[in-house]
C-alpha cells in the first residue's frame, strides 16, 4: 500500500508539534504522529501552567517576550477563554538565602523594572501562611501569568486542523528510512512519506533521530514532581501569588482551589511515563511545611512529568547540519509553552526559506543559537 505522503511530518503532538504544525499548515499539507493515546499524555499535559516572561536565559527570555503578545491576544477563534490570567510570583528566601534575593534583584530587576522587595507585614499580606520566623525577605513580581496550557495546546491542534492538518494518535513511528529524496515513517497505523521531517517528540527526539540515522544531541529528560491539596477553609488561595523559593528549591501555587506543591526536583531519567516517587514527594511536603504555618493533610493528587533540556539548557529549532531534511523542534525543558508562538514561527521561517521573523531578529534571536549544529561543531 502507498505510503500517506504529505508537505512535513511532524512527529510528536505535544506542544512543540502542535504549534508547529498550526504555523506549517499555512504553508503545505501537515500530518502530526502522536505514539499516545492522547496528544497531551506527556509533558505538555503534566505542566504547572505559568509564564514568566524573566524566565531562562537571553534566548528564551526573547523568545517568551516574543510570544507574549500572541498568548496576551491570540487570533480570534483560537480560543474561547483567555490564555493568560494575573497571578505574581513572590520569590521568597531564608536569611541564609538574602544574597539570592540581592542576585535576583540585580539580574532579574534589570530586566523587569516593576519589581518590589516586601517587608514581613506586606509578604504575609499576600500570603498568610508563610512562616515569619523562617521566611524574612521576599521580591514579588507581579507580571507572572497563569497560562491556560490547556486551551493554548488546543487551539493550535484546532487551528492547524481547520487548515486541512491531519493528527494520527497511537501512532508511535517505529521506522524512519529517507529514500529517493523522501522520508518513509512506519507506523502500526500505517506508512507516511514526507519531504521533510520535524522531530517535535520531547523526551524520545535523540530516540527518533537515531531512526533517521542523525547523531543524538545529548538530551536530558529531567524528573519534575508534583502534589495537589485542599488548604484549610479559613486560607482561601485563589488571589495568592505563585511562591517560589529563592534557591528554587520549591514552590507552591494556587490551582482550581488546591495549592500545587514542587519540590522543583530535576532527576534525570530515562524516557518514558514518569511517575512521582515517594521520596520526591516526602521532599516537596517537608520543604513546603518548614516554609509555612501548614501540615499537608490528604494530597488530592500527585505526578510527575519531563522536562527535556539540550546540553546548553537553550531550546534547539533547526535542520540537521548532516541528514537533510530531518528537522529539530526539541529540548525546550520548562520553557516549552511559553515559548511555543515564537519556536513555531522559527520553524516556520527557516523552512520556508524565509528566515527568521524580523520581530525576533529585532530581539536579538541568532538562529545560530538554536540550531542543532553546535552541539557537533
Amino acid at each position: 500500500m502507498a505510503p500517506t505522503t504529505c508537505d512535513f511530518l511532524i512527529i510528536g503532538g505535544g506542544i512543540a508539534g502542535a504549534s508547529a504544525a498550526y504555523e506549517l499548515s499555512r504553508h503545505g499539507t501537515v500530518i502530526v504522529l502522536e505514539r499516545e493515546e492522547r496528544p497531551d499524555y506527556h509533558s505538555s499535559g503534566r505542566s504547572s501552567a505559568s509564564f514568566v516572561e524573566t524566565y531562562g536565559d537571553d534566548v528564551v527570555r526573547a523568545l517568551n517576550t516574543d510570544s507574549l503578545p500572541f498568548l496576551d491576544r491570540p487570533p480570534e477563534g483560537f480560543t474561547d477563554r483567555p490564555l493568560l490570567s494575573d497571578r505574581g510570583c513572590l520569590h521568597v528566601a531564608r536569611r541564609d538565602q538574602l544574597p539570592a534575593l540581592d542576585r535576583l534583584m540585580a539580574t532579574t530587576g534589570q530586566l523587569a523594572g516593576n519589581l518590589q522587595l516586601l517587608k514581613t507585614d506586606q509578604i504575609l499580606e499576600l500570603v498568610p501562611i508563610l512562616n515569619p520566623d523562617v521566611i524574612v525577605a521576599a521580591v514579588h513580581e507581579p507580571d507572572c501569568r497563569d497560562l491556560d496550557v490547556n486551551a493554548l495546546h488546543q487551539g493550535f491542534l484546532k487551528g492547524a486542523g481547520a487548515r486541512g492538518s491531519k493528527l494520527h494518535l497511537r501512532h508511535e513511528v517505529r521506522s524512519l528510512k529517507k529514500r529517493n529524496g523522501a522520508w518513509h515513517a512506519e507506523t502500526p497505523g500505517g506508512s507516511f512519506s514526507a519531504p521533510i521531517v520535524i522531530n517535535a517528540a520531547g523526551a524520545w527526539c535523540d530516540t527518533v533521530a537515531e531512526l533517521a540515522g542523525a547523531q543524538p544531541l545529548g538530551l536530558t529528560p529531567l524528573r519534575r514532581t508534583v502534589f495537589t491539596f485542599e488548604p484549610p477553609a479559613e486560607f482561601p488561595c485563589s488571589t495568592w501569588p505563585l511562591v517560589l523559593d529563592a534557591d528554587e528549591n520549591f514552590y507552591f501555587k494556587p490551582s482550581g482551589g488546591f495549592l500545587l506543591v514542587t519540590p522543583a526536583d530535576e532527576t534525570p531519567s530515562a524516557p518514558c511515563d514518569a511517575q512521582p516517587e515517594e521520596i520526591d514527594v516526602a521532599v516537596a511536603v517537608d520543604r513546603f511545611e518548614k516554609s509555612t504555618c501548614l501540615n499537608v493533610g490528604r494530597i488530592d493528587y500527585k505526578w510527575a512529568g519531563l522536562r527535556t533540556f539540550s546540553p546548553d539548557k537553550t531550546p534547539v529549532n533547526g535542520m540537521d547540519s548532516d541528514v537533510a531534511g530531518f528537522y529539530w523542534l526539541a529540548g525546550q525543558g520548562g520553557y516549552g509553552f511559553q515559548t511555543s508562538s515564537a519556536m513555531a514561527r522559527i520553524a516556520a521561517g527557516i523552512l520556508t526559506g524565509e528566515g527568521i521573523p524580523p520581530d525576533l531578529e529585532t530581539l536579538g534571536v541568532n538562529p545560530d543559537r538554536l540550531s542543532p549544529a553546535r552541539f557537533h561543531p
